[in-house]
């Protein structure tokens, strides 16, 4: 295929198949290659109805096709219409090595912008600095006592202050390491107290280098750039952190030592890192830790990010407490991954006008809302060693500053969106673009899916073995349906290439969960969940592979769950126990294909109508009849909060649960024997239906929109799960003959826009699948409305993304074969 434009907007009328000048089964694009004139083109949008003013946004070297050693990686400039705009290569992990370019942009709402990375040595432009990070001790002088008297102070890069050292040193400028952007400045202070200040400003400028070079009194008065705005007492203070005894916060104040190093001092991120060392959280448990804070220009946050050597639970995050404030507290009934907030907001600036100070966090690392003596709380939880966090402080007397409740709540809200909902971002590379630009033939869609199958061997797929961590979930790794679908997903390639390392590595996966007794670790009946029966299919290919008893015996603890598993009144499965009464397209998926298959196998193809009547079910309650797309789910008892109360429907049409019932769709019928054509009828129906509405709603890159028929609404994006979902079922439907050939267009057209859209190459070879919809689900704060299916993270490599391109790479590879 040869690509021309950016994204390769590509149209039916403009794909050629079979013509006597291509190479037979190949796909081409009449348009010429675009030369590399840039390293990385890119289309950014802002998801929000509200502008979105000094957004920054990361991209690895690796994202951008670019070794972090490569001499390019140290001279980007990025260009909007031809005009550079502000940008730094920066070390966010604090290891030496810059390994992501920072990007400043500025959107208005909904706003698409067109940027450019361009390698460039000359004329590289500079930019106005926007932020700062700092830490100064005296030097000339001397001790005396616990207090260091005349001197000088000096810029260092790095300070572990003296065991002596404590508060009121006067050895430390303002007592701590310092950083700001052009909004605010705050300290952290280097001793026992371990509070968080606030130098509010009333310029929109740095001031940092000027605070604190004649002693301590002065910025707490107000000078021309501002004033220390914050009584910290014996609180954290602003977003500080410690450890929450039950009762009250500890600050991390019982340390062997602390240590403050400069990270990234640049014109848009600046940061710095404490350590410290031997902290003794409990009589019981001691340990390291990592502070890395954070600041970019134009913003209010500091993103902080907490690593300890061993894992403390109920780490507290807090803000000061101050009289006559009001406590803000979000509304929590969302997503786990979605950002809340708690705030205070009155009179409670040294200036004695109104202050607003906010908390940021994940939802599910929220484990209390508390408050102490001192202190408004977060107490938090983690599945791992890490937490990230922000802090934000607002001052009346700022610059355009924030003066009263409704305001302060209104900034609250708007953040919490702004990092649940990142920009949507389409990208290409150089690296990209000399990678696709080649024929659409067996071959290429093999080495595409080889590509990624190897990519993800290396980065997870043995840390997903029974006793392996799932660094994606940041848990020990379970028996679930994801594993089942990416060891599927090897397996098929496995069959077209007959590469025997993709059977190792999918055997490896899901036979680490079955004992010898045939019992399956991590899995409980009990649960009812519909997800844990995906694994089934690959596990009755263990047992055709192998012969071996055990794996048809877990097969049969599978089928026993569906012998038990509770169904509405008209026949279909639940999702979940914990979701009673409701039926999910994700389950027709994970259900119907296994037991369709155990029935053929072992129950002589007796319950293969229990499996197509769950689809007939799905297309009764769930299907519209106007667009031909199905609902995400049903609640038969129409109580639960996303259902509508007269139709117990949700209210989207979600691409990727319309991405399982369609694979499963063309699955079920490879055990549908030809004895029962009355069940293949449905069967065909149902398949035919899809493939003639699916096509309407398929965009013109080829792929489709994670809200489908709502491709204009803000914040929707073009997703690789679902698209990849659809090319499979498409590609397969046409292998079998279910099909007509008319779709062999929409087929391959699908196929190259999955590639040319979320595929991405890295300069070690490997690929990701990016663009993906990390989770989607209904219930227990998803309330299935537009708004939740946006605010889901959107991420690469996911097995719910990686298996079936993997998948629809075979079927492609047969189909053009």
């Amino acid at each position: 295929m040869m690509l021309g434009s950016l994204f390769f907007p590509l149209a039916i009328s403009g794909c050629v198949i079979n013509q006597a000048a291509p190479e037979k089964n190949e796909l081409t694009i009449y348009s010429k290659p675009t030369e590399a004139s840039s390293l990385v083109q890119l289309t950014m949008t802002n998801p929000s109805t509200f502008a979105r003013k000094d957004e920054i946004s990361y991209f690895s070297f690796e994202q951008l096709g670019l070794n972090p050693v490569n001499p390019k990686a140290k001279h980007l400039v990025v260009y909007q219409d031809q005009t550079p705009i502000p940008s730094q290569t920066v070390d966010t992990d604090n290891d030496g090595v810059h390994d992501k370019l920072a990007i400043l942009a500025q959107y208005q709402a909904q706003q698409t912008l067109a940027l450019e990375i361009k390698h460039q040595v000359k004329n590289k432009p500079s930019f106005t600095k926007r932020t700062q990070a700092e830490i100064s001790r005296k030097v000339g002088g001397q001790w005396q006592g616990s207090k260091y008297i005349g001197g000088t102070f000096e810029n260092v890069s790095e300070l572990v202050p003296p065991k002596h050292y404590t508060d009121h040193g006067e050895y430390i400028r303002y007592e701590g390491t310092g950083i700001e952007s052009d909004k605010v400045g705050y300290r952290v202070y280097l001793d026992w107290r371990n509070g968080f200040d606030i130098f509010g400003k009333t310029q929109d400028q740095l001031a940092l280098h000027k605070i604190g070079q004649d002693g301590y009194k002065s910025y707490h008065y107000m000078a021309d750039w501002g004033m220390d705005i914050l009584k910290v007492g014996k609180s954290v203070g602003m977003g500080g952190y410690g450890y929450w005894n039950g009762q009250e916060v500890e600050r991390v104040s019982n340390v062997d030592s602390w240590r403050s190093k400069i990270v990234e001092n640049g014109p848009i991120y600046s940061a710095f890192e404490n350590t410290y060392q031997g902290w003794q959280v409990t009589p019981e448990l001691k340990t390291n830790l990592k502070a890395q804070l954070a600041m970019t220009a134009g913003s209010r946050l500091v993103k902080v990010n907490l690593a300890t050597d061993h894992k403390v639970d109920n780490i507290a995050i807090g803000l000061v407490k101050h009289k006559g404030t009001e406590l803000i507290v979000d509304d929590i009934n969302v997503q786990g991954t979605a950002w809340v907030y708690i705030g205070s907001f009155g009179q409670q600036s040294l200036n004695k006008d109104n202050l607003g100070m906010g908390l940021f966090i994940r939802k599910n690392n929220v484990k209390q809302i508390t408050q102490d003596k001192n202190n408004y709380v977060i107490v938090t939880k983690s599945n791992s060693t890490l937490l990230e966090y922000y802090f934000a402080a607002a001052w009346q007397a700022e610059e355009n500053g924030i003066s009263s409740l409704g305001e302060f709540k209104q900034y609250l809200e708007q953040t919490s969106e702004k990092l649940t909902r990142t920009i949507r971002v389409r990208k290409q590379t150089a690296l990209d673009i000399a990678d696709k630009n080649k024929p659409l033939t067996a071959n290429y869609a093999l080495n595409w899916a080889k590509r990624l199958a190897d990519s993800e061997i290396r980065r997870k797929v043995y840390d997903y073995v029974n006793g392996g961590y799932d660094k994606m979930r940041f848990r020990p790794s379970k028996y679930t349906y994801t594993t089942g679908l990416l060891a599927q997903s090897l397996d098929d390639l496995r069959q077209v290439t007959g590469e025997q390392r993709y059977w190792d590595a999918s055997y490896a996966m899901i036979s680490s969960f079955i004992n010898e007794d045939g019992s399956i670790a991590t899995y409980k009946e009990s649960d009812y969940n519909i997800d844990k029966i995906n694994s089934g299919k690959f596990i009755l290919r263990m047992y055709d592979y192998t012969g071996q008893e055990k794996y048809k015996t877990a097969a049969g603890h599978l089928r026993q769950q569906l012998k038990n598993h509770p169904k509405t009144s008209n026949g279909a499965y639940w999702h979940k126990k914990k979701y009673p009464h409701q039926l999910w397209l994700d389950g027709v998926y994970m259900g119907m294909p296994f037991l369709a298959e155990y029935s053929l196998l072992f129950e002589g193809g007796e319950h293969i109508e229990d499996a197509v009547h769950e689809f007939e079910v799905s297309k009764q309650y769930l299907r519209d009849p106007n667009t031909g797309l199905y609902f995400h789910g049903w609640d038969e008892s129409k109580s639960i909060e996303w259902a509508n109360k007269q139709t117990g429907l949700s209210q989207e049409f979600w691409s990727r649960g319309m991405g399982w019932l369609a694979m499963a769709s063309v699955d079920i019928m490879d055990f549908i024997p030809q004895a029962r054509p009355d069940l293949r009828e449905k069967m065909l129906k149902t398949i035919n239906e899809l493939a003639r509405d699916l096509a309407k709603f398929q965009h013109e890159s080829g792929t489709w929109y994670q809200i489908p028929n709502k491709p204009n609404a803000p914040g929707n994006y073009l997703e690789s799960s679902a698209s990849s979902m659809f090319t499979y079922f498409y590609a397969k439907a046409l292998n079998k003959g279910y099909i007509d050939k008319q779709y062999q267009d929409i087929a391959l057209k699908a196929y190259q826009g999955v590639v040319n859209e979320f595929i991405e190459s890295h300069p070690d070879g490997s690929v990701s699948l990016t663009n993906m919809c990390f989770v989607a689900g209904l219930g227990f704060g998803r309330d299935g409305s537009y708004g939740y299916y946006m605010s889901e993270p959107v991420l690469a490599d996911d097995p719910k993304g990686t298996g079936p391109f993997i998948m629809a790479s075979a079927q492609i590879a047969k189909l053009l074969n």
